[in-house]
């Protein structure tokens, strides 16, 4: 027996999944004769390949550039992509996609399930070298473990082409969110012969071969990617918007200069002006929760200050750092202050108590950490010095100041230390830090999308915490009827150890364009495509 699973109705079954998906225009709006759409991006995109890219902007450009199996709509719903909709087996370990048979790519091929198959196990081969290759492993994808490990091939991967539109996929344990998880651009399909063509260079623009409803006609790194219409995507008559344009500029202030200069259509409002903001541009002043935490990720491997390898540190320079500070004197945008690592909107999540976050005032927490630091051996008078790093932005600045600020009140000397993106990440994932900003955005909307990250097995686990009654909840998580108390076990775990120093769950704080409709304004993902965007007259 098997179970039939469609995304948006009944009628999906009866293949009306053919009907548009793109741009939904109210019948009598009028639209601009300028389709185009220019946002801001803070840091040069480090790669244009599905597999290999790790980033939230360059996840933005990817999604229009390709498609994966599903998109998610305005409300963070699945709705089909290349696949019309799928079955699970009865077991629930067994899932089968049916594919549309007008998908395209840009160069006129068909795409097929193999495309799907090829990219999959690309993704997982220790040949790419991809830091999201467990993402295949969190997937419980079958044989994924030793695939990643180099024990098995990367043939006897959980995933075929059982013919050129229907997509098999086995994986170990039954997982209810699954589908949600086929949204994240390292599942989007890649052309095997444009790879093996160009190698490497298979991403330059002239060169990109995407299945997605735009193409890269450009991109000068760190400056700019532009996206021009797909006449070949398969929903190309629906899709209103005929450019995208994407602009670094490394100053969030300047960014913001730049959109009242009528030079973009949506930026990041800067710390601490979304107020300000709001009086005056009530219509264009955005704040939504939005699926993303902010926090100080600590080196407590090897290559890691030996201070930091003692509990009563970490703890310390947790509790002296005071949140409600940074949330509402420097930020002001509608962030929440965070006692732990999964953001508060994510689905079902609760957040477990925690005694240094709901029976202590901050006042008790500071005196908490003053007291560990002693126990440790330090003061004011024997200070612990370490380094900061963050990534290139005034507000991430003006966190590390106030934290540094904070920290010496317990006997801590802070250098800060700044770097470019391609830089900052590369550092972290070496070790070559002491404390690091770093923030990490849900892939999906569940829990353990925060919470595996810290596993053993992770491949941003980049502060090398490694505990062995965090693995077992965590593995334990995915056979639970209900893995909701399993999650909160693992927050309580989080909160002994402290390999984490968490400070804000973001809001997404943003100017945009009033004539700019069709960007997702219930989705905690935040995930968007060029696609359902369309630009009204004035």
């Amino acid at each position: 027996m098997k179970i039939r699973t469609t995304l948006v109705s009944s009628a999906l079954v009866l293949g009306l999944a053919l009907q548009a998906q793109a741009a939904d225009v109210p019948e009598g709006t009028k639209l601009a004769e300028d389709q185009s759409y220019t946002f801001w991006l803070l840091d040069a995109i480090k790669s244009m390949d599905p597999q290999i890219n790790t980033d939230v902007e360059g996840s933005d450009v990817l999604r229009n550039l390709f498609e994966g199996l599903y998109n998610e709509d305005g409300n963070g719903e699945l709705v089909p992509g290349v696949a019309l909709d799928h079955e699970a087996s009865a077991d629930g370990k067994t899932y089968t996609f049916n594919l549309r048979q007008d998908a395209k790519w840009s160069n006129g091929e068909p795409v097929t399930a193999g495309d799907f198959v090829y990219a999959w196990r690309r993704l997982a081969d220790p040949a790419t070298a991809s830091e999201y290759a467990w993402y295949m492993e969190l997937m419980q994808v079958e044989n994924a473990p030793e695939v990643i490990a180099g024990d098995m091939p990367p043939e006897k991967l959980g995933v075929r082409a059982v013919d050129d539109h229907t997509l098999e996929v086995k994986i170990t344990t039954p997982l209810p969110y699954f589908p949600q998880m086929l949204v994240h651009g390292s599942t989007f399909p890649v052309l095997q012969s444009q790879v093996e063509e160009h190698g490497d260079d298979w991403t330059d623009a002239g060169k990109l071969v995407g299945n997605g409803a735009f193409t890269l006609t450009e991109h000068q790194l760190g400056e700019r990617v532009v996206m021009e219409k797909s006449d070949t995507y398969w929903d190309a008559e629906n899709v209103v918007m005929e450019k995208l344009t994407a602009l670094t500029i490394n100053d969030v202030n300047q960014g913001l200069t730049r959109y009242l200069a009528g030079e973009l259509d949506r930026v990041d409002i800067p710390a601490g002006q979304y107020p300000r903001l709001k009086k005056e541009y009530p219509e264009q002043a955005v704040s939504t929760p939005y699926n993303c935490s902010y926090i100080y990720m600590l080196n407590i491997g090897e290559k890691g200050p030996e201070a930091l390898r003692d509990v009563r540190v970490r703890k310390a320079l947790a509790y002296a750092i005071d949140r409600d500070i940074i949330v509402e004197r420097i930020l002001q945008g509608g962030q929440k202050a965070s006692y732990n690592w999964t953001h508060w909107a994510i689905a079902d999540f609760d957040r477990p108590e925690l005694e240094w976050a709901d029976k202590m005032d901050q006042a008790q927490r500071l005196e908490a950490a003053k007291a560990l630091m002693a126990e440790a051996g330090y003061s004011p008078d024997n200070p612990l010095d370490l380094t900061l790093q963050y990534n290139t932005s005034e507000d991430h600045k003006k966190i590390a100041i106030a934290a540094s600020q904070m920290l010496k009140q317990i006997g801590v000397n802070i250098t800060l230390d700044n770097y470019e993106w391609k830089i900052h990440t590369d550092r972290m994932q070496n070790q070559d830090y002491d404390m690091a900003r770093y923030a990490w955005c849900g892939d999906y909307n569940e829990a353990s999308t925060y919470l595996d990250l810290l596993t053993s097995y992770s491949g941003h686990n980049n502060g090398e915490f490694y505990n062995d009654a965090y693995d077992q909840v965590m593995k334990d998580s995915k056979t639970a009827k209900d893995p909701q108390p399993l999650y909160q076990e693992a927050e309580r775990i989080l909160a002994e150890e402290m390999p984490i120093i968490p400070i804000y769950h973001y809001a997404n704080v943003d100017m945009i364009a009033e004539d700019i409709k069709g960007l997702p304004e219930n989705n905690v993902n935040n995930n968007w495509y060029g696609k359902d965007l369309y630009r009204t007259a004035e």
